[in-house]
């Protein structure tokens, strides 16, 4: 598909939204567009799959009649591959074209046939009751918990309800997702799209910023420098598994990916657009629950780690943890209110030898004193981690302008005698009120790393000891010099210039008052 063709699937989707808009807010029906995408993605999925299985038989999946004897023996053979090739079953009735079609059929008379919002919801249950007792039963257990089709939000009335659904059900019908003949990638990059217009304005309160897609692919770049497959990618606060996709686009293969995250309805969101994306569902481990007081990836290392975590969020900072093997070495824990540390000491845990990690913090975490301090020191000091500090500009998240930056951690580091630091700061472009990374800022930052060079007023290979000299400071302006000398001033030209201006304005004035004089008129002055 073009990117003219993209944009138009986006403006089709963002039209859809326009349908909701208004009845409830931006989270709200995110959820339900985004629930409905991912039916009719498994619907089509479906479709394919059994027309595939059908062409033997010179039959398609809706020449089925689910009412006889013979269609269900067909359905019984179909549902046994499905379940263990996709992962879930649906019945041709079941599929997300019929029921938009019966949806909007032209019978509109009230009570009539064209009610949907019951057996819709059978539909998504069934979808769920498909995979228990399989390997995917996890997947998706309680996958559409988040479209509430009785929500009074829909409409006053059960008609009103159908109505609207039918509505965006019908919307969504006319949308070609072309599975068949072009890369499955289209419809994920589509949500993705979606996730990215809507999360733009949620979690502020909570210090979550959606990772815009430049700032993805620089750390997607930075994790994967020298590698074109990887045994594991994990994400610890993966929010929608964006971030997890987008290191899968860096290199040939990605074996498996894990990811945890707290919120319920993002959660989904990552099951979703895995399966959206074509990942198996034998081939992603995605938990919900805290990441830091309940790890679910207890005892795993992984090869490549990305995160995003909330800036600066609370945490419990419990005394207990100190004999969690996560943070029990450091002789500290990073303080409650802020969890910055608590994060990295998590993913440095479950890094791998031959692993990198590449995580986004507020600017804070490079100079901010006491425990944070010492948890810094025993990273370079103690154990030699920390490979490149990276600066980013700042606005770039999408409702805060706070300033960040990346940290690139590793446990063997080629080069161990220094730390690069990256000051991309003042490389960005700007739209309206919202920077971001152009295409060569990400390629200058990924090049200078994966080079590791330095360049005047941005890049500094600083040695352990220089360091050590700044007490472990890591703020970037101590490294990479950004000073831009002024040209020097000439009083003197300057003074004769203000004379000049002084006679000039004495000129005007009189002229003026002339003009007032002849017209008799009184001076402005």
């Amino acid at each position: 598909m073009s990117d003219n063709n993209k944009k138009q699937l986006e403006q089709q989707l963002w039209n859809i939204a326009n349908t909701l808009r208004g009845k409830m807010d931006a989270d709200e029906f995110r959820d339900y567009i985004l629930g409905f995408i991912f039916y009719k993605y498994l619907s089509e999925k479906m479709e394919l799959y059994a027309n595939k299985i059908l062409t033997e038989d010179g039959l398609t999946y809706l020449d089925i009649d689910e009412a006889t004897e013979e269609g269900q023996e067909y359905l019984e053979a179909i549902k046994e591959e499905a379940v263990h090739s996709l992962g879930y079953f649906l019945k041709p009735s079941e599929l997300f074209s019929e029921m938009a079609k019966k949806g909007n059929s032209e019978n509109k008379e009230e009570g009539a046939s064209n009610f949907i919002l019951d057996e819709l919801t059978q539909v998504l249950k069934h979808i769920e009751q498909s995979t228990m007792g399989t390997e995917s039963e996890d997947d998706f257990n309680k996958l559409f918990e988040d479209l509430d089709l009785t929500s009074t939000k829909l409409g006053r009335t059960e008609a009103a309800k159908n109505d609207l659904i039918a509505k965006v059900l019908g919307h969504l019908d006319k949308i070609d997702f072309k599975l068949q003949d072009t890369e499955a990638d289209v419809l994920g990059d589509a949500y993705e799209y979606l996730i990215g217009q809507f999360a733009s304005g949620a979690g502020k309160k909570a210090g979550e910023f959606y990772t815009p897609q430049e700032v993805s692919k620089v750390l997607a770049k930075l994790v994967t420098t020298g590698k074109t497959k990887l045994k594991s990618v994990y994400d610890p606060t993966c929010g929608s598994g964006s971030l997890l996709l987008r290191v899968a686009k860096e290199v040939q293969e990605v074996s498996k990916f894990y990811g945890q995250e707290l919120n319920r309805t993002t959660y989904n969101l990552a099951r979703m657009n895995m399966i959206l994306h074509d990942v198996h569902f034998q081939k992603f481990d995605i938990r919900q629950d805290d990441t830091l007081e309940h790890p679910q990836h207890l005892g795993q290392e992984f090869e490549a780690i990305v995160a995003n975590p909330p800036f600066s969020a609370q945490w419990s900072a419990n005394p207990l943890h100190m004999s969690d093997d996560r943070f029990s070495q450091y002789g500290k824990l990073a303080p409650s209110s802020k969890a910055d540390f608590a994060f990295v000491q998590h993913m440095v845990h479950h890094l791998a030898e031959n692993g990198t990690m590449a995580v986004v913090l507020p600017h804070g975490v490079l100079f901010r004193g006491g425990a944070e301090a010492h948890i810094r020191q025993y990273l370079i000091a103690d154990r030699n981690y920390l490979d490149a500090v990276i600066g980013l500009p700042a606005g770039i998240f999408y409702g805060t302008g706070i300033p960040t930056c990346i940290l690139v951690f590793k446990k063997c580091r080629e080069q161990a005698d220094n730390i690069l630091f990256i000051e991309a700061s003042q490389h960005y472009g700007k739209e309206k009120t919202q920077n971001y990374l152009r295409i060569e800022d990400i390629e200058k930052i990924t090049y200078t790393y994966r080079e590791r060079c330095a360049e005047d007023k941005y890049s500094y290979l600083a040695p352990l000891s220089e360091v050590k000299e700044n007490d472990f400071n890591l703020n970037i302006p101590r490294y990479v010099d950004t000073f831009a000398e002024v040209k020097a001033i000439d009083l003197k030209e300057i003074a004769t210039a203000l004379a000049a201006l002084e006679i000039e304005m004495q000129e005007a004035d009189n002229t003026i008052d002339a003009f007032c004089d002849e017209l008799g008129i009184p001076k402005p002055f």
